[in-house]
């Protein structure tokens, strides 16, 4: 009796233990779904945003033939940046709530009755709010859920948000291909502004209902996609509190270098010229070919076009290759892309075929770096929603400064390919940034490799007693 009595307590603590790894199993998997899960809705969130924003100010201004339509159509945009500036040192507070996808979805189903200048501006204002905090957001949840292994789903999110952008004018041109004749039509009520534009201030209603119904439709099906997303991140994030603090320790210790301040700052400054580069290339490649280059209208388009298809296509061939090689790697191998490919830029300006092979090369070595820099500096430091915000701000800065200056000085310098210039410096100065950012982020670890190799050293010596 006594030996079946011990090997029943000696049963008992081995079915406990079985019981224990059983419930820690299913959790593992539960947690590991909850993570994919979160993964794909922001993955769905990011391409929404760039498929709201990209058919927005095409759709709108299209219907609308007002005599300050120039100013009208810069309005929205630098004010949505300006927005996204600000909001990227607060968004971070707000994400939590989920707001941002619900404010978006309620500005895009008000666009499209949107009748005066200044409730637009007001409407892009807010949507460039909302997507400066998921865009804020999602890069830092991300980097809390998945930790070290993030690299990949990083770049994945980053192609999601360049498909977007691949796909906001196609989806856009088949919504409104209809409305496009609409700019050749001629409306003597607007013009001459000096007499109408007081009385039309006064008498024009704040809402109504667009000329073009396909502008409806268009808005209303993306709108209900955001809305959609919205709905899934509310029932996520009402519980991230609590799950995510439970899964966080288990993804990733804190980590804190001991120069993160200064990792901060040079990291804002690579993603300063390098989205300034990049966004600059892209907004005057058309122009520039067509000025400068001597290209055709359809030439200089396809131009544009394989520019931006040649981006959005190594975003996507950067998911699998961030799983076999370091973030590190591929800024270098990108730096180098973008640097050999802007030179041959400067240098033949005037050949069609360096042209076409250049933007190519440009296009593909830009497209992995933003990503693959936000994984880069979570292997050092950890970022938090103020660090995100903080190096995402030298990226909106950039897009604005950057772009702008070189449209000034292109237009004092119209022989001069300032543009290119542009380019090649914005990548020599990413190409020289990131060199100094490795040794800042390392510098800590070769002194305590050196101590490490000192010690050893003194352990080595034959001891030698004082006579």
């Amino acid at each position: 009796a006594a030996a079946g009595q011990r090997l029943l307590q000696a049963e008992a603590p081995a079915k406990k233990e079985t019981q224990v790894v059983g419930v820690s199993g299913r959790r593992s998997r539960h947690e590991t779904l909850l993570r994919w899960f979160i993964t794909l809705i922001l993955y769905a969130a990011f391409l929404g945003l760039v498929r709201a924003g990209g058919a927005t100010l095409s759709g709108v201004f299209l219907q609308r033939k007002r005599p300050s339509q120039l100013e009208s159509r810069l309005c929205p945009p630098i004010l949505k940046h300006a927005n996204f500036l600000m909001s990227m040192l607060f968004g971070h507070l707000l994400f939590i709530d989920c707001m941002s996808s619900l404010f978006t979805t309620v500005c895009l189903y008000f666009i499209p009755f949107c009748k005066t200048a200044v409730l637009l501006i007001v409407m892009m204002s807010v949507m460039g709010v909302s997507f400066s905090i998921l865009d804020t957001g999602g890069n830092v949840l991300i980097l809390a859920i998945w930790g070290d292994e993030g690299a990949p789903h990083m770049q994945a999110l980053h192609f999601s948000f360049a498909l977007g952008a691949f796909l906001a004018p196609i989806l856009a041109k088949l919504a409104l291909g209809t409305s496009v004749s609409a700019e050749n039509h001629t409306e003597p009520a607007f013009q001459s502004p000096a007499t109408n534009g007081s009385s039309e201030a006064d008498s024009a209603p704040l809402f109504g209902l667009p000329d073009d119904m396909n502008l409806l439709w268009a808005y209303a099906s993306t709108s209900t996609y955001i809305f959609i997303v919205s709905l899934f991140l509310f029932a996520l994030f009402f519980k991230k509190s609590s799950r995510q603090e439970k899964s966080k320790p288990s993804a990733q210790g804190y980590r804190r270098a001991e120069y993160h301040k200064t990792l901060l700052c040079l990291l804002f400054l690579f993603f300063f010229f390098y989205v300034g580069g990049e966004v600059t290339y892209g907004s005057y490649v058309f122009s520039f070919a067509t000025t400068h280059a001597g290209m055709e209208e359809h030439e200089a388009a396809g131009l544009n076009s394989i520019f931006w298809g040649t981006f959005a296509a190594c975003r996507g061939l950067a998911i699998f290759f961030a799983a076999c090689l370091q973030p590190g790697t591929m800024i270098v191998l990108s730096n180098i892309g973008s640097l050999a490919s802007s030179l041959f830029l400067v240098l033949f300006n005037k050949s069609p075929l360096c042209l076409w092979i250049a933007t190519s090369v440009y296009g593909a070595s830009m497209a992995a770096t933003f990503p693959s820099g936000v994984s880069w500096i979570e292997q050092y430091t950890t970022i938090s929603g103020k660090s995100a915000a903080f190096i995402l701000t030298g990226g909106a800065l950039g897009q604005m400064a950057i772009p702008a200056v070189v449209g000034v000085v292109q237009g004092q310098y119209l022989d001069l390919p300032v543009v290119l210039y542009s380019c090649l410096g914005a990548a020599l100065f990413t190409a020289l940034i990131f060199p100094v950012m490795y040794k800042v982020a390392t510098l800590p670890l070769d002194r305590q490799r050196k101590e490490d190799i000192k010690n050893k050293k003194q352990k080595a010596l034959p001891y030698s007693p004082g006579i």
